[in-house]
């Protein structure tokens, strides 16, 4: 059960109107083409929370995640790329059995590094397991020698750029620029048609909610508090004799692994993968969800993953040549007059009035509590009572 020492009041609320938002009012009010498009905005969401533990609470800012949120996506698409490639549906290649993207390149047999990703089960491991050591690897490698700040942010732009050129010029292998299409099913199941969407995006949620309540965890965990003092006051935590490159390793991996999840549900419920989602760009963008959102705010960052994607789409459909411009404002305007993102004006003019109007209930409910404890003792004492 969900209590006071788990979540805090605001957060409690937070929780439950995110709850009652994604799995009641939405389904019931969105078609499925809306409520597939909030499905594609909840996979950035993923991403978003894993910025607010690395980014908001170790104070890491990465300028990477598209690449592992690519990763996750591209972990799946491999599973379904090659289940939509069987020899019946390949029959008119070259070499049936095989992805298009290679029979085109003139590769006759599947890589080594595909044959696992005909498994589910391997594929989910793959997808949580392959970004997080990734992860690794960067971290140990940069914050062993201590770098970070924004010599860190740029390190971690370059690795996004080098990703996206390997995998277009790794066209035989990756499906190149065009990225990986005509995914079709899941262990025979149709994910196109409206009815699987639907169940795709209540998965989706289920998942989120899940990493949430694991994202919460880790906060209110000693390796939390430690991650915020380390944000502070990084030299006085190395000093207290806490490995801080241990410290940050754990949470820029944290951090992969649930971007890692939302491309494979990106993947899952748009139906393709391309690497137009792993460069620059589109992670600069995800960091520009969380800030709106606040980056000290699990719930705030989902919050604000919504609301910048509902005003993309809503901007792009009206006025696809000013998206950019807008986005950059809205980056501009959250840093010089809401530092703090969504979660931060809640919390400044909002959740005062809300605590107030709480503790007004439950002053009226112990008074009148008082009163009927008086009134049952006044008619055992024999007084009448009023």
């Amino acid at each position: 059960m969900i209590n006071s020492r788990f979540f805090n009041r605001s957060e409690l609320l937070g929780f439950l109107s995110l709850l009652l938002l994604l799995a009641v009012i939405l389904p019931l009010f969105l078609d499925t083409f809306r409520l597939n498009l909030v499905a594609k905005y909840l996979t950035y969401a993923f991403v978003a929370i894993g910025l607010v533990m690395c980014w908001g609470y170790g104070g890491i800012l990465s300028l990477g995640q598209g690449v592992f949120f690519g990763l996750g996506g591209y972990c799946m698409a491999m599973f379904l790329k090659l289940e939509a490639s069987s020899v019946a549906n390949t029959k008119i290649q070259s070499t049936p059995g095989i992805p298009d993207f290679m029979d085109w390149n003139q590769i006759t047999a599947l890589p080594m590094f595909w044959k696992p990703f005909h498994s589910l089960t391997l594929t989910v491991i793959a997808i949580l397991v392959v970004p997080t050591l990734l992860a690794f690897i960067i971290g140990a490698a940069m914050f062993k020698r201590r770098v970070g700040g924004v010599y860190f942010a740029i390190i971690t732009q370059a690795i996004a750029a080098i990703a996206t050129i390997l995998i277009i010029g790794q066209q035989g292998y990756t499906g190149g620029i065009n990225g990986m299409t005509d995914l079709r099913t899941l262990n025979g199941w149709d994910i196109r048609t409206d009815h699987a969407k639907v169940i795709l995006y209540f998965f989706e949620v289920f998942v989120l909610f899940a990493c949430i309540i694991a994202a919460q965890f880790i906060r209110l965990t000693k390796l939390g508090r430690i991650l915020v003092a380390m944000r502070e006051q990084e030299d006085r935590v190395r000093f207290s004799g806490y490995s801080v490159a241990n410290f940050k390793i754990f949470a820029f991996c944290a951090a992969a692994m649930f971007a890692a999840i939302g491309g494979a549900m990106f993947t899952l419920q748009i139906g393709f993968m391309s690497p137009s989602f792993v460069g620059i760009v589109p992670s600069i963008e995800m960091v520009i969800y969380t800030a709106v959102g606040g980056r000290m705010s699990i719930f705030g960052a989902v919050y604000g993953t919504l609301l910048v994607n509902y005003a993309k789409t809503m901007l792009s459909e009206s006025f696809p040549e000013l998206w950019l411009f807008g986005l950059g404002g809205l980056f501009i305007a959250v840093v010089l007059f809401f530092p703090n993102g969504l979660s931060g004006i809640w919390r400044d003019h909002v959740a005062r009035h809300v605590d107030r109007l709480f503790a007004m209930r439950s002053s009226a409910s112990r008074k009148a509590f008082a009163s009927k404890t008086l009134a049952s003792k006044s008619v055992a004492d024999g007084a009448p009572a009023e």
